[in-house]
C-alpha cells in the first residue's frame, strides 16, 4: 500500500484533549505519520496542555495553534484529518471529502461520540481508534477504502415540507 497523506491537520476542537496533543507530538505517532507520507501537521490544540507555535520534529513540520474562528481552511488544506470524535469537527472533515481518522477521547466515556464514531465507521465513512492504538491504526488502515458521506438533498426537506403542508391544509 502506498500513501501520500503529506498534509495532516489534526484537531481536539474546544476542548482538552492533552493525550491526543501528547500522543500526536511523540516520536512514534510522528514515524508512523511518517511512514505514510506525512511531511507537514498543522495541529489545532485547543485547551490542551501543550504549546502553540511552529517546530521540526522527527523530520515533519508542525504548526500548534490553540483557535481561529475556522478550521475548514486548515481541513482543506489537509491530506489526512485526524479529529476528536466531536460531531462538528467529523462532519467538517466528511463534509469536505477528506480521508478521517477520529481519535474517541475515553475519558468522556459518558458522551455520545463513540457511538457516533463507530456508526460512521461501520458505514464505511471513517476509521476510529483511541490514542493507545493510533500507531497501529495508522499503520493498519487504507484510507482509500473509505466511502464519500452522502451530500445533504433540501429538496427531500422541500417535499417534506410540501407534504405536511398539504396534510395540514387539508390537500390531498
Amino acid at each position: 500500500m502506498h500513501f501520500n497523506y503529506t498534509k495532516c491537520f489534526v484537531t481536539v476542537g474546544t476542548t482538552r484533549f492533552d493525550l491526543l496533543a501528547e500522543y500526536i507530538t511523540s516520536p512514534p505517532i510522528l514515524q508512523a505519520l511518517k511512514q505514510i507520507g506525512c511531511k507537514e501537521i498543522t495541529f489545532q490544540i485547543g485547551n490542551s496542555d501543550i504549546d502553540p507555535g511552529e517546530y521540526k520534529k522527527e523530520g515533519i513540520k508542525l504548526l500548534l495553534y490553540r483557535f481561529k474562528d475556522s478550521i475548514q481552511e486548515d481541513i482543506n488544506k489537509a491530506d489526512l484529518v485526524i479529529s476528536h470524535a466531536g460531531a462538528g469537527s467529523c462532519l467538517e472533515a466528511l463534509d469536505a471529502n477528506k480521508p478521517l481518522l477520529v481519535v474517541v477521547n475515553e475519558d468522556l466515556m459518558d458522551n455520545h461520540q463513540l457511538e457516533l464514531a463507530e456508526q460512521l465507521q461501520v458505514d464505511g465513512h471513517l476509521y476510529y481508534c483511541t490514542c493507545d492504538t493510533l500507531e497501529s491504526t495508522l499503520g493498519a488502515v487504507d484510507f482509500s477504502l473509505l466511502t464519500p458521506f452522502p451530500k445533504p438533498n433540501p429538496s427531500l426537506f422541500v417535499k417534506y415540507l410540501d407534504d405536511v403542508l398539504k396534510v395540514k391544509n387539508g390537500v390531498e
